[in-house]
């Protein structure tokens, strides 16, 4: 039996007995470990992470849901793999750069929507080694140099496929020209977790398994049951300490580490996508850099970079992660502008990470002039725009000392009834003013 058998058979055998063995523990009554307790910690207290949306839509320059938008013909789109080189493509530039930007994580779009598959998979020959030139497993290059820098490596991972006719069509790529007679839900989620037990036995310590696609199925008559308790244990039983997350747009169901929002705080429901209550389970928050995921060659509508700076702020002071997206070229390379964008954060955070590493949200909720984040008796508060030389904060903690926390510079600090004011020489300015008030016990 040749090297490729044998790494097969390994994987099936692998998949059943852990999916045995899980569901033999009654994967409803969920036990997070000692090592996932921990892992929770970690993430909780690193507050920016960078996801990466890349794969062969990046050759349309369109975005990641080009193939559904345009009703594009999977087999004519999967041509697109037959020229995809990207020749520049530097894992070790990629994560130094995220790195230098303060991010803790980086979050790698392992398949999406489209079904393609930026790994070594041997589930499928529709992957960046089997289907393209270029040959090399972007996510082996990936995760060696995660593992020696120190960055934690997310897998996001689509629970919908726009190419595969066994994925029963949900209200999206219903014009890819797939066969609907074809589908077999048990065939494709059986594909699924054998490729989830690659992605977890072969590219080390996963910090995270990131879901998405649970909505495709939001507008059934009957409600589509998507088995995630028994996927769930799969993953906690290959890997413990590994977090598992679903962009579904509900509040965490039984077997989930962490609570996601796409495109909102905590709480808040802008975009339209977030409505759900906010779980004591630790929370991330993805936002765009520019108005897209994937790569799209017209968007160079780029947030500023005090922009993104208080967004991350904003979310650190509602005790939530930053998951801050970035669509590569199709040649490898991260946008110029991305670039940018990471090095004015890692300005930003080699200064005052310390005011939202390891903190949780502050005493005082988001208000119109910032917001507050706390780590053990110290409060921080983040002030964007106060336009005024005092501010009232409604907390009847005692103030041991006020400071700002560039500076160092005392201020004063008047105790009432209705808080603690705080009295500024000049109208705080400046994308983040921070003062840092040390509280007595």
């Amino acid at each position: 039996m040749n090297n490729v058998m044998n790494k097969k058979v390994f994987v099936v055998i692998l998949t059943v007995w852990v999916a045995w063995h899980a569901m033999a523990q009654n994967p409803k009554a969920y036990v997070p470990t000692p090592e996932n307790l921990k892992a929770r910690k970690e993430f909780a207290d690193s507050k920016l992470g960078i996801f990466i949306h890349w794969g062969i839509y990046s050759m349309f320059a369109q975005g990641e849901w080009y193939m559904t938008n345009a009703n594009i013909d999977n087999k004519e789109y999967a041509k697109a793999a037959s020229a995809f080189y990207p020749a520049n493509f530097d894992a070790k530039e990629w994560v130094s750069a995220i790195k230098a930007a303060g991010a803790k994580y980086i979050c790698f779009t392992s398949r999406h929507h489209d079904g393609f598959s930026m790994w070594d998979t041997d589930q499928s020959k529709y992957n960046i080694v089997d289907a393209t030139p270029f040959k090399r497993d972007v996510i082996k290059e990936l995760a060696d140099e995660c593992h020696w820098q120190g960055i934690k490596l997310h897998f996001y991972y689509s629970h919908i496929d726009w190419t595969r006719d066994d994925y029963p069509a949900g209200r999206t790529g219903r014009g890819t020209g797939k066969e609907p007679q074809k589908s077999n839900w048990p065939a494709y989620y059986a594909f699924m977790n054998r490729q989830l037990t690659e992605l977890l036995t072969y590219y080390g310590e996963i910090g995270a398994i990131w879901f998405d696609g649970m909505w495709d199925h939001d507008q059934d008559s009957i409600p589509f049951d998507w088995q995630l308790e028994e996927q769930y244990a799969l993953i906690h039983r290959l890997q413990p300490a590994c977090l598992v997350g679903n962009n579904h747009h509900q509040t965490p169901v039984e077997g989930e580490d962490i609570q996601i929002f796409e495109r909102d705080l905590p709480g808040e429901n802008k975009a339209g996508l977030s409505g759900q209550d906010v779980s004591r389970l630790p929370l991330e928050t993805c936002q765009t850099m520019n108005g897209m995921w994937g790569y799209k060659i017209i968007d160079q509508n780029y947030k500023s970079a005090e922009t993104l700076i208080r967004y991350l702020v904003s979310t650190s002071g509602k005790g939530a992660n930053l998951l801050l997206n970035i669509g590569p070229q199709p040649n490898g390379e991260l946008p110029a502008a991305a670039i940018d964008r990471l090095r004015a954060l890692g300005e930003w955070t080699s200064r005052y990470g310390e005011t939202i590493y390891g903190t949780v949200a502050g005493d005082v909720p988001a208000q119109e002039w910032g917001v507050t984040t706390r780590k053990g008796n110290r409060l921080f508060v983040h002030i964007f725009d106060l336009g005024a030389k005092e501010l009232l904060l409604p907390i009847q903690s005692k103030v041991k000392e006020a400071f700002v926390f560039d500076t160092k510079q005392p201020l004063k600090t008047k105790r009432s009834k209705e808080g603690v004011t705080i009295f500024f020489d000049e109208v705080p300015s400046g994308t983040d003013y921070i003062v840092e008030l040390n509280l007595r016990d």
